[in-house]
């Protein structure tokens, strides 16, 4: 029998390869490209709360009437919460977070439990939280930013408001329409528009600042605590509004993998805070010069022949900021699959050349029904803005929560240097999620109830998984016991190699043995084939393999994928193929084992969960299309399991 390839690696000749998963190398492009791609993908949520941000907070003091006081105490939290919570937090500390090179809820879930050496349950409880109470406020996104662009309209002309509802959905339906077409195109002129957009807000902010110059008092960060802690309830009111100005820094840091930390971080130091800065500080002016302005200031900076061009840019800058949050959902969606957190579901890749261009059918349409529900429940931004930001309060909580450990554990920071540094962003994450709990009665707790379902999910998955292998392991025999019985039982052969798909590559397969039963043959050569996530985005192509070889005609073979990657078989065969491994394609058949699961009367699980369980697997995409495979070169075999 053959040596663990991992303990004691044998040369090539001998067709067992060793390979290490490690991650491909970064491709580098121009810095000036990159900085252009993150303006457009990276900032297009963040960006377009100028639109609500400031009109909404304003909101919870129009009865005690504008005041300075009031106005550029508002505007010192806003520019304050810019400063602190995404340029130090996100941009500066988490940034050098990454997991070889991606960010993000989840990236930095498994960089803590590297960190901590195994899959520690607090760590792995709170990655879970944090992703699916994010996709709980995704969902708002798309449908507050079009809504909030399309409301400039009544600037123009009030008559025009009874089209904002209809257009809205319109341009919604055709976002989630074109994702399976691919973004890839678009998104060549997503930089551009939003750099447009950008250099547009910042115009206006800084042609306004001149009304009321006094508005620069709010860069001295005591007006705005005064005005917190002086204004009781309506303080703290104000504080959860004002943080729908940075709701778009969880995906700052989630897009890193596909800009890189730098021009991210040169984009907002350099582009994006100054504009945003300006037009918030501008908005503040003409507020204070002109106290009517507070209906919609940020519209109402362009001069009245610039109405519909600013409406019109606004509403491109929210759709490239609804198609920034779409893709993102993929993508979490599928780091989630590959970690095992949800079922599968059919993933389709949109690009030959960009790994990160996928669609997923069954998310999108999910996605789209949410959106447009919201749009009809709300009807308007400002009734969607007091739902919008809680959920992504508590996933921040739960990202410094995570970043901890890491500056702990990884980083190897001492406990005394560790611990109040961490605090200080803590303490401010809490202060926006208290304020935000006071939305809860007003539509925030919508994305909580989605985030906790998302959550019940996963955790029914992982621990429905779990259950179900523990019993085909008991259920099974191992692989080297197998090929000892068939060296002595001598069964019959049949020309070919036979692939045998399985999650535990050293028990036999439950399709082989179906096929031993039944069809009583053993094809000349056997693959035992495996999947693997490893913990990092990516696994380069020349590391994605490891063979062993058991037996003269039993070989096992284990891929290696990150938890960023769709794993398509045939392209792995291509490699195995260059490696050495001799087989044919085209007399090489796949068996698939397919489950049937029904609830167990003495299941570890509730019966609630025994059947949610039960609901997802059925749910779940079968492997012939997950793994790309050609259907006409699969054998399924299906049994009965209870669990």
């Amino acid at each position: 029998m053959g040596q663990q390839i991992a303990q004691e690696p044998v040369s090539l000749e001998s067709s067992v390869q060793c390979a290490v998963p490690v991650p491909p190398q970064a491709k580098h492009g121009g810095f000036g490209g990159l900085v252009l791609g993150s303006v457009g993908v990276v900032y297009g949520d963040i960006g377009t709360s100028p639109l609500y941000a400031l009109r909404e907070s304003l909101r919870h003091v129009e009865e005690t009437g504008v005041t300075d006081t009031s106005v550029i105490g508002t505007i010192s939290l806003l520019l304050w919460a810019l400063f602190i919570t995404v340029t130090a937090k996100y941009v500066l500390f988490l940034m050098q977070a990454d997991n070889k090179g991606e960010g993000g809820i989840l990236s930095l879930m498994a960089l803590a439990q590297k960190a901590l050496g195994h899959r520690a349950a607090p760590v792995f409880f709170l990655g879970v939280a944090g992703a699916a109470l994010f996709s709980g406020d995704a969902i708002i996104t798309p449908a507050i930013s079009v809504l909030s662009a399309l409301e400039g309209l009544e600037t123009v002309a009030p008559h025009f408001e009874t089209y904002i509802l209809p257009t809205t959905v319109a341009i919604l339906v055709s976002v989630f329409w074109v994702q399976s077409h691919g973004t890839a195109r678009v998104a060549a002129f997503f930089g551009p528009i939003m750099a447009l957009f950008f250099v547009t807000i910042g115009g206006l902010g800084i042609i306004h600042i001149a009304d009321a110059p006094r508005v620069l008092q709010a860069f001295d960060p005591i007006h705005g605590l005064r005005f917190l802690f002086s204004h009781g309830l309506m303080g703290f009111m104000v504080l959860g509004s004002v943080f729908l100005a940075v709701t778009g820094a969880e995906a700052l840091y989630a897009d890193m993998g596909h800009f890189g930390r730098k021009p991210i971080q040169f984009a907002w130091i350099c582009f994006v805070l100054p504009a945003l800065s300006l037009n918030y500080l501008g908005q503040g002016a003409f507020i204070l010069s002109n106290p009517k302005a507070i209906e919609n200031p940020f519209f109402l900076l362009a001069p009245s022949w610039a109405l519909v061009p600013l409406v019109i840019l606004a509403t491109l800058a929210t759709v490239i900021a609804s198609q920034a949050v779409i893709t993102g959902a993929f993508s979490l969606v599928r780091q989630a699959i590959q970690l095992g957190l949800l079922p599968r579901m059919l993933i389709l890749h949109t690009s030959e050349t960009q790994e990160g261009q996928i669609f997923i059918p069954r998310l999108n349409r999910i996605l789209l029904i949410g959106v447009l529900l919201l749009v009809f429940v709300f009807k308007n931004s400002s009734a969607l803005a007091s739902a919008y930001g809680i959920a992504v309060t508590c996933t921040m909580v739960v990202t410094t929560a995570l970043a901890f450990v890491v500056v702990w554990k990884l980083w190897r920071w001492p406990l005394w240097g560790a611990i109040p540094f961490v605090a200080a962003f803590l303490a401010i994450d809490f202060a926006f999620l208290t304020a935000n709990l006071l939305k809860i009665v007003d539509g925030g707790w919508i994305p909580l109830v989605l985030g906790c379902l998302v959550m019940v999910m996963m955790w029914t998955w992982v621990r429905g998984t779990a259950l179900l292998n523990a019993k085909s392991r008991r259920d099974s025999i191992s692989l080297q016991d197998l090929i000892r019985m068939l060296e002595k039982s001598k069964p019959t052969r049949v020309k070919g190699t036979a692939i045998f798909l399985t999650s535990t590559p050293e028990i036999a397969p439950s399709a082989f043995m179906h096929n031993l039963k039944h069809n009583k043959v053993v094809h000349e050569r056997v693959l035992i084939m495996s999947v693997q996530t490893e913990d990092m985005p990516r696994v380069a192509p020349s590391n994605r393999y490891e063979i062993e070889q058991l037996s003269d005609d039993f070989t096992r073979v284990i891929l290696h994928y990150g938890y960023m990657e769709s794993p398509r078989i045939p392209a792995a065969l291509a490699i195995l193929r260059k490696s050495g491994l001799k087989f044919d394609i085209m007399t090489t058949s796949f068996f698939l084992g397919r489950r049937s699961i029904k609830p167990a009367p003495n299941s570890a699980m509730p019966v609630w969960q025994d059947k949610l369980f039960v609901a997802l697997s059925k749910q779940a995409a079968n492997a012939t299309d997950f793994f790309s495979i050609p259907s006409d070169r699969v054998v399924e075999l299906g049994a009965q399991v209870t669990i």
